[in-house]
């Protein structure tokens, strides 16, 4: 697996809140803690991730709302992983790199017809009406839940959900001090 594969599956997992550390990180891709140290770092230090640490639950976690940087090479440029190592690989020969993997949400569709305007998201269904969902873009996602005009419930990740009650709550306030 390449340094991209790791801070990938570093970042979802923080974004999870699964409280992800370097020696999972090392066990998981058969690196050295040293190798999964400098992961973290880079993940803090040059993608400027708010990454805090929780001694009780032994992991890192975001301290403020983070996505990974959309980040394009073109071939010949260096990638992360000559950046970290300083080795030549075949990843940095690559015409493109994407760094960004996808948020991930679990979603109570009431209706068939709702579903259908959220295809495009959904990548499995978890239990009767309760789908998983996949997408780039939180502000597109929320919108077009709000779209949708149908009682949609985000039960995971709590974060999502808070951030479509603020979003959800400024609107309101917004439109009941505006008068026409």
């Amino acid at each position: 697996m390449s340094a991209n594969n790791r801070i990938q599956w570093l970042h979802k997992r923080i974004a999870d809140m699964r409280y992800p550390n370097a020696s999972r990180l090392a066990e998981r891709f058969g690196i050295s803690h040293r190798q999964a140290q400098r992961d973290v770092e880079y993940l803090k230090n040059t993608l400027g991730a708010p990454l805090a640490y929780n001694a009780e639950r032994r992991g890192f976690y975001y301290s403020a709302e983070y996505s990974l940087p959309t980040y394009t090479a073109v071939e010949g440029e260096i990638d992360y992983l000559e950046a970290v190592t300083g080795a030549d690989t075949p990843a940095a020969k690559r015409e493109i790199l994407q760094m960004q993997i996808p948020y991930s949400a679990i979603v109570r569709i009431p209706d068939k017809l709702t579903r259908l305007e959220l295809q495009q998201f959904i990548v499995g269904e978890e239990s009767r009406g309760d789908y998983i969902c996949e997408f780039h873009s939180v502000e597109m996602f929320l919108g077009v839940i709000f779209a949708a005009e149908a009682d949609i419930t985000i039960l995971k990740p709590d974060w999502l959900r808070e951030r479509l009650l603020r979003a959800a709550e400024r609107v309101l306030k917004n439109n009941k001090e505006t008068k026409l």
